[in-house]
């Protein structure tokens, strides 16, 4: 830096080169810098008529072994770390022609997006972690008192401002900040480095399959970047934001069609009730492998069925609670044609805040788009899950894997005198893999592969089965319908024979439970008695 704090020489080297040519071009034109810069960069530079000095005329020492070393030099790291406020630092450095870098340009080789890439082969990602920027970009930030280090596009307009306002110089408050996001950026990058690499060493050591459910190491540095900021949170006084994993955690926090990142076609910004209703909704949907649409409120899907195609579905998703159902999430996993959203739209006048699925018809677009407010969310696809979910808790978070209904049901047993026919089994198949996606405690009833009737988040489970039991009687009368050989799910034992006695009074002929019960016997006894049967999977599905 000049005497007066003016930034005179500035080194360049970046991946991500949006924006760079008008940066290095204002240096030169409006603040007469010096710009050394690297390899690609240097090139980009030239071709647009930027004035270079090449980093191996700077160092003296030509770029060797395929760019590996090239910006590893005293010259280079001299020059950012040498304090201009020390004599002996500046003696040393006039002693062997170390000349000043008063502004570093890095962004680093792009390791995160390369992992991401499941094929991805070994000698690829280590290819793609950065050594020499990361190296820069510490030293910069470290004499932060002198050299102004930039790791970041968005910042480039500031800088450049920050110095016409003071005569190609920037603040020492502006430097510190720079310098601080630089630390940040690192600590992510090699975060994202140690995740891998210990993913794979496990992979390889202990032939762990990719594919098995995440196990919780004993160290997890979470990093995430903003995705945008929220208009409030859970409710309008609470500030929100929604935030992406970033490397590793990418793979096993995010499934390969998440719903942040979705394409938001239209509609008015997500809130933070939207994205956790939507998420909810999105999980609920991709449990099923057949042609499924879930209408969820606050978190419960108040509307659920299967049918031979989505618009079929979504009738009788909709003829569960069509009260529920207004101001809902609808969450699709196929393509949504016109007839749905005529069917949503037109017939039945639903008011809907969030609509999700993999795609959309021409036509359904079209006729979305009369509908300006409503937020239409495309993910590219349907498939899988994440790995795991993290909570807050004061303090800390909570990690656990994904709760997944991917139970063998031929593992299923029927400890009842009565086997369920055909029909109660699909039924009680379809019950068991929306119940996971009530709150605790939950009872969901069913008719014909529709969720007709949810008992959400009671405190004790008898009062879940009654809830359940009246919403399902107003859905038959409501959809003409007998209300009988209805089937129920429940997402954790009997703790008494009360619950199957409640919900033999309201038409309940099958019963699907995980079983476990110290008094499992008095519930077999009771659907005995009330020519009940009933099934035991053996696992739990709670969700707080």
């Amino acid at each position: 830096m000049g005497s007066e704090g003016r930034i005179e020489r500035a080194l360049i080297s970046v991946t991500d080169k949006t924006g760079i040519v008008e940066f290095a071009q204002a240096l030169v034109d409006n603040f007469g810098i010096e710009v050394i810069s690297t390899g690609g960069t240097a090139k980009v530079l030239e071709e647009a008529g930027v004035p270079v000095t090449p980093i191996e005329e700077f160092t003296g020492f030509p770029e060797m072994m395929d760019g590996r070393v090239k910006t590893l030099h005293p010259k280079v790291h001299g020059g950012l770390l040498a304090r201009r406020d020390s004599k002996q630092h500046m003696a040393e450095a006039a002693e062997y022609g170390i000349k000043m870098i008063d502004l570093v340009c890095v962004n680093l080789y792009e390791f995160e997006k390369t992992v991401a890439d499941p094929n991805v082969t070994f000698e690829d990602a280590i290819e793609h972690i950065d050594i020499g920027g990361p190296s820069m970009l510490r030293s910069a930030a470290k004499n932060n008192d002198a050299v102004t280090v930039v790791c970041d596009p968005a910042d480039y307009d500031a800088v450049l401002e920050e110095m016409r306002i003071h005569c190609g110089a920037t603040t020492k408050t502006t430097r510190r900040r720079l310098a601080a996001k630089v630390y940040a950026r690192t600590a992510a990058y090699d975060t994202a480095i140690s995740m891998w690499f210990s993913t794979y060493l496990e992979m390889q050591e202990q032939a762990i399959d990719p594919d098995d459910p995440f196990e919780p190491p004993a160290v997890i540095d979470l990093h995430l970047t903003k995705v945008q900021d929220l208009r409030y949170g859970e409710n309008p006084h609470q500030a929100a934001a929604v935030y992406g994993f970033t490397g590793e955690f990418a793979q096993l926090g995010s499934s390969p069609n998440p719903l942040v990142g979705a394409e938001q076609i239209q509609g008015k910004p997500l809130s933070y009730n939207n994205l956790l209703d939507a998420d909810a909704a999105w999980n609920a949907v991709r449990e099923f492998s057949e042609p499924a649409v879930v209408i969820l409120k606050h978190q419960n899907p108040c509307g659920s069925a299967v049918a031979n195609d989505v618009t079929t579905a979504y009738d009788r998703a909709f003829a569960c609670d069509p009260k529920s159902a207004f101001g809902g999430i609808i969450a699709v996993n196929r393509e949504v044609p016109l007839s749905l959203v005529e069917h949503f739209a037109d017939q039945n006048k639903q008011f809907v805040e969030v609509l999700v699925a993999p795609s959309y018809t021409p036509e359904a677009l079209e006729r979305l788009s009369r509908r300006q407010n409503l937020r239409v969310l495309a993910t590219g696809g349907a498939e899988g899950h994440a790995k795991f979910e993290v909570r807050s808790v004061d303090g800390g978070i909570l990690v656990q894997t994904v709760d997944t209904v991917d139970e063998d049901p031929t593992e299923f047993t029927c400890p009842t005198s009565r086997k369920p026919t055909d029909q109660e089994m699909r039924d009680l198949l379809f019950a068991w893999n929306v119940v996971k996606t009530v709150k605790s405690n939950a009872i969901l009833v069913a008719k014909n592969q529709a969720g007709i009737g949810m008992g959400p988040g009671q405190p004790n489970r008898v009062d879940s089965a009654l809830l359940a039991c009246e919403r399902a009687e107003d859905a038959c009368e409501r959809m003409g319908m007998d209300a009988d050989n209805l089937v129920a799910a429940s997402d954790a034992f009997f703790p008494f024979r009360d619950n199957v006695d409640v919900l033999a009074e309201h038409g309940v002929t099958a019963i699907i439970q995980p079983g476990g019960s110290v008094r499992d016997e008095e519930s077999i006894k009771a659907c005995d008695d009330h020519d009940i049967a009933m099934i035991f999977t053996g696992t739990r599905h709670f969700r707080h």
